[in-house]
C-alpha cells in the first residue's frame, strides 16, 4: 500500500511539474556577471578535490559557517561536518569526479542563488549519480563562497530490503 501511495504520489508531481509552465526568471542585479563568473570558477575546483583526494579544495568553497543539506540526512553545518560529508563521498561512495551544470544564477547584493544538475563519477568514470541542486552563495572578504549547498538526485530510490528476523 505504502508503495502504491508513494507511486500515486510520484506520478501527480511530475504530472503537475510538466504542465506548470516556467515562472517568469527574476530580474538580474548588477552583480550576478560578477557572481556568475566566481560560481563558475569555483565549481571547476570542486571536484579537484576528489580527483586529488584533498579534501582543503572543496572545504575552501564553502563559506565558514556553511550548510551542506544532503537528502534524507540532516544539515552538515562548519567545517568539520563538511569535512566528514567530503570524508563519506570519497571514502564510501566511491566519487572521483564529476560535473556541475549550472542553469540559472539570481542575484541580489552579497547573496546569489544557482540552479544547476550534477553528475558524480567514480575512478573508472562510471556515473554513480546525477541530480539537481540549488546553492545559496555569499560575497565574502575571501570572494564568493557557498553558504547552502542543497541537492538531491534524479534517480528512484533503491528498493528497500526486507528486514531480517
Amino acid at each position: 500500500m505504502k508503495q502504491l501511495s508513494f507511486l500515486l504520489l510520484t506520478g501527480f508531481l511530475l504530472a503537475s511539474c510538466q504542465s506548470t509552465p516556467p515562472a517568469e526568471q527574476p530580474q538580474n542585479t548588477d552583480n550576478t556577471e560578477e557572481a556568475t563568473k566566481a560560481i563558475a570558477a569555483s565549481n571547476a575546483l570542486y571536484f579537484q578535490a576528489f580527483a586529488k583526494g584533498d579534501s582543503t579544495i572543496l572545504l575552501d568553497r564553502y563559506a565558514p559557517d556553511a550548510c551542506v543539506m544532503p537528502p534524507n540526512a540532516p544539515a552538515l553545518c562548519g567545517q568539520q561536518a563538511i569535512g566528514a560529508f567530503y570524508r563519506l563521498s570519497y571514502q564510501q561512495l566511491g566519487i572521483r569526479d564529476g560535473k556541475f551544470t549550472t542553469e540559472h544564477v539570481w542575484s541580489s547584493g552579497p547573496y546569489a542563488t544557482e540552479q544547476g544538475l550534477y553528475e558524480l563519477r567514480d575512478a573508472q568514470d562510471h556515473v554513480l549519480d546525477t541530480g539537481k541542486y540549488l546553492v545559496l552563495w555569499q560575497k565574502t572578504a575571501s570572494g564568493w563562497k557557498m553558504l547552502r549547498d542543497s541537492f538531491s538526485s534524479v534517480n528512484p530510490p533503491a528498493p528497500a530490503t526486507p528486514a531480517k528476523r
